[in-house]
């Protein structure tokens, strides 16, 4: 999983190919989300881009979802946030990570993202994980996680 490659933006918004590898030695806090621009994601991002400092003492922030470039360009910029996201167009990370699921909306099925979040420690391994994320307070449970 750490050697899948993928088009991101860096914290100051410059595209660049991503592995996890290159973090490696660094925790993170990688979260997947639907689709940029959506109340919900937006409201995720945010909450992320305003605590960043509380988070960044602990771990290095990097968001996912299938979006393009593009769509993460437009986010980011018009969201001001200020960490990576990954362009996972393909599904490759979403796949690697089980977050790639069926869902469901007034009876149609489809593939998305099923929001979660995963900290990883400084070798890549999953120290805790958070599957069927609900937005409202997520942030404040990762912050009282990191703080343990």
């Amino acid at each position: 999983m750490f050697d899948i490659k993928l088009q991101g933006l860096d914290i100051d918004g410059n595209e660049k190919e991503f592995s996890l590898n290159d973090f490696k030695g660094q925790k993170i806090i990688l979260y997947f989300y639907p689709k940029d621009n959506t109340s919900g994601c937006t409201q995720e991002a945010c909450d992320f881009r305003d605590n960043i400092n509380r988070l960044t003492k602990y771990a290095s922030v990097i968001g996912v979802s299938p979006d393009n470039i593009k769509s993460h360009k437009s986010f980011k910029e018009k969201q001001g946030l200020n960490f990576i996201l990954l362009s996972d167009t393909e599904h490759l990370l979403s796949e690697e990570y089980g977050v790639w699921k069926e869902k469901s909306m007034y009876g149609r099925k489809y593939m998305g993202i099923e929001r979660s979040t995963f900290i990883l420690d400084k070798k890549g391994n999953i120290e805790k994980e958070w599957r069927k994320v609900k937005v409202k307070g997520h942030v404040d449970e990762v912050i009282e996680y990191l703080l343990k």
